[in-house]
C-alpha cells in the first residue's frame, strides 16, 4: 500500500508555498512553478521525500529507538500531540526549552520534579500544607506539565526527530545536529533544507497539511511496532516447534499413562482398544466352563 497519494497531498494543500518575495533560494530545486505570486511545490519530489522519511522512521523504531515529534506553532500543537500519543512516542508542542537534547541531564531533573509533584497530589502530602504552598506547587506542576508533559517518560535521547517548520524550531534542529540525531522535517519555500537529513518539501502552515505529515510519520512508527511484534510471535512459534517431540523427566511416557479399567471389562472393549493402538492381538482362546458340582461320567 502506498504511503501517500498525490490526491491526498493536493486535498491537503501541501503544494502551496509562501509568497515569492519570501522564498529561500536554497529551496529552488523543490519549486515547480509560480502562480499569482505564490510558489508551487513539486509534489513528485515531495512524494519521494515522504517515502525516504517513512523508511528512515520505520527502521529507527524497528531498531528499538524512539521518535520525538516537535511542533510548537499553534497550527501544529494538536496534531503533534494526537499522533504522537497514538503511536506511543514523545512530543514537544508548547515550547522548546534550550538544552532539551544537549543538556538532557538537567532536563531529566525537571522530569523527576514533575513526577514528584504529581505523586504529592495523590499520596496526601498536600493535606499537610497551607493553601499558599499548595497553590505555588500547583502552578509549578502545571508549568512543567505544559512544557515537559510530552517527554515525561523519555529516559534517553530519541533516535530521530520529526519537526514541523525548521525556521521556528531552529534551536531544536541545531541541538539535534550537534548530538548527531537524524532529523525529518517539513520544509516550506521560506526554509533552509540544508543540514536536514530527510527534508520533506511541503506546506508547513495549513492545519490539514501538518496533520497529514504527522499521520504519515505516526503510521511509520505503528508499522515498525507491528513488524517487531510479528517477529516475536514467529520466534515463539519456532521455539514451540522445537519443543515438540522432546521428552523430559516431567513428561508422561506411554507406559506411565493412566488406564481406564472400565474400558477393558468386556472382550469387545478390549479388542477395540487394541485396534486403536494398532496392535495386532490373537483372538482369545475359547474358554471351557466346567461346573464343579456336576459329576461327569464316561460314556
Amino acid at each position: 500500500m502506498a504511503v501517500v497519494t498525490m490526491k491526498n497531498l493536493l486535498e491537503s494543500g501541501v503544494h502551496f508555498g509562501h509568497q515569492v518575495k519570501r522564498w529561500d533560494p536554497r529551496m529552488k530545486k523543490y519549486i515547480f512553478a509560480e502562480r499569482n505570486g505564490i510558489h508551487i511545490i513539486d509534489l513528485q519530489k515531495t512524494i519521494q521525500a515522504i517515502k525516504d522519511a517513512y523508511d528512515a522512521v520505520r527502521k529507527t523504531v524497528a531498531a528499538g529507538k524512539t521518535v520525538l515529534f516537535v511542533g510548537t506553532k499553534k497550527q501544529a500543537q494538536q496534531a503533534v500531540q494526537k499522533e504522537a500519543e497514538r503511536c506511543g512516542m514523545f512530543y514537544v508542542n508548547n515550547r522548546w526549552l534550550g538544552g532539551m537534547l544537549t543538556n538532557f541531564v538537567t532536563i531529566k531533573k525537571s522530569l523527576l520534579r514533575l513526577k514528584k509533584l504529581e505523586k504529592m497530589e495523590v499520596d496526601g502530602t498536600f493535606e499537610n500544607l497551607t493553601k499558599k504552598e499548595i497553590a505555588s506547587l500547583g502552578k509549578e506542576r502545571i508549568k512543567l506539565q505544559k512544557n515537559l508533559g510530552g517527554i515525561k517518560e523519555m529516559k534517553e535521547l530519541p533516535g530521530i526527530l520529526f519537526i514541523i517548520d525548521t525556521r521556528k524550531e531552529g534551536i531544536a534542529v541545531a541541538e539535534a545536529q550537534r548530538q548527531g540525531i537524524p532529523v525529518v522535517a517539513v520544509v516550506d519555500t521560506n526554509c533552509n533544507p540544508e543540514g536536514i537529513d530527510y527534508p520533506i518539501p511541503g506546506n508547513d502552515d495549513a492545519i490539514r497539511a501538518i496533520t497529514l505529515f504527522t499521520q504519515i510519520v505516526a503510521n511509520a512508527v505503528v508499522e515498525a511496532d507491528n513488524e517487531v511484534g510479528l517477529k516475536i510471535i514467529e520466534t515463539l512459534g519456532d521455539e514451540d516447534e522445537d519443543m515438540e517431540g522432546l521428552l523430559t523427566d516431567t513428561s508422561m511416557k506411554e507406559e506411565d499413562m493412566e488406564i481406564d479399567i472400565d474400558k477393558y471389562t468386556t472382550e469387545e472393549a478390549y479388542r477395540a482398544a487394541k485396534e486403536d493402538e494398532i496392535v495386532e492381538e490373537e483372538e482369545p482362546a475359547t474358554q471351557i466352563h466346567v461346573d464343579v458340582d456336576k459329576v461327569y461320567e464316561d460314556e
